[in-house]
């Protein structure tokens, strides 16, 4: 209530329309896709989610964007009653903070340097804020049937890339996402573990390996490889050659 107030106040010097409010990120993830805002004005401390790691899920749509799919990244202002956010954010130059309580003059700066920001100086900063806080993704943002599904990084079992999708499977269900299967593994690079170039399995989903040769089941020519074998999901992954070495040693 508060910043639409000032918002107000603002308007005949900062021409703006309020095209919504979110109460937590599932909203807020809708709201973007929806909406396509130019400015977003977030808050730190939210039930559920932070809002760095909002900040996460929405440059990691952004990166994923093309010409013929665009989706143009927000830029986000911080609004934090606390210090400590509000230093972390200048040391690696966020667009820009506002403590609390706000000030008019203070939220119109906020907006027109955001306004007049370079989008990938924002990527950046954001990328920067998280390394700088320590803070990843708990969630993969899932959109489906025009609604945001947030499927918590613990219960997903692999990530497979096929086609322009990741297939994002839990011992439940399978979901899709569009993000890059690299960029994934760099994020969650202490949970999962790449099997084959399509595919990043989660060590603690690994419930062993077992040795197929395709020759044995009619099928000439075959080479004999290997196959992970997961926990609470029946499918099973083939292991590259190059990747063997690697994952070999994760079951004992």
């Amino acid at each position: 209530m508060r910043l639409r107030e000032i918002l107000a106040d603002l308007a005949p010097d900062l021409p703006h329309k309020v095209v919504g409010e979110a109460a937590n990120a599932p909203e807020a993830l809708a709201l973007i896709e929806s909406q396509r805002p130019q400015v977003m004005l977030l808050d730190v401390q939210m039930p559920g989610m932070t809002g760095i790691e909002l900040a996460r899920h929405i440059a990691a749509r952004a990166a994923e964007a093309d010409s013929e799919n665009p989706r143009p990244l927000p830029k986000i202002v911080f609004v934090t009653a606390f210090d400590e956010y509000a230093v972390q954010a200048f040391e690696v130059n966020a667009i820009d903070y506002l403590l609390k309580p706000v000030r008019a003059q203070r939220l119109g700066d906020a907006i027109r340097k955001a306004l007049n920001a370079i989008p990938s100086e924002q990527l950046d900063a954001i990328d920067n804020l998280a390394r700088a806080t320590n803070t990843r993704r708990r969630h993969l943002s899932v959109h489906e049937r025009g609604r945001v599904i947030l499927v918590p990084i613990e219960q997903v079992v692999y990530l497979k890339a096929e086609l322009k999708y990741i297939t994002v499977r839990t011992s439940e269900r399978e979901y899709l996402i569009e993000e890059s299967l690299t960029s994934l593994e760099e994020e969650f690079s202490d949970r999962f573990v790449r099997i084959h170039r399509n595919a990043l399995v989660a060590r603690p989903a690994i419930a062993g390996f077992e040795r197929v040769n395709p020759s044995l089941g009619g099928e000439p020519g075959g080479d004999p490889y290997w196959q992970v074998v997961l926990r609470d999901v029946t499918e099973k992954l083939p292991v590259s050659r190059r990747q063997w070495s690697v994952v070999k040693g994760l079951v004992h």
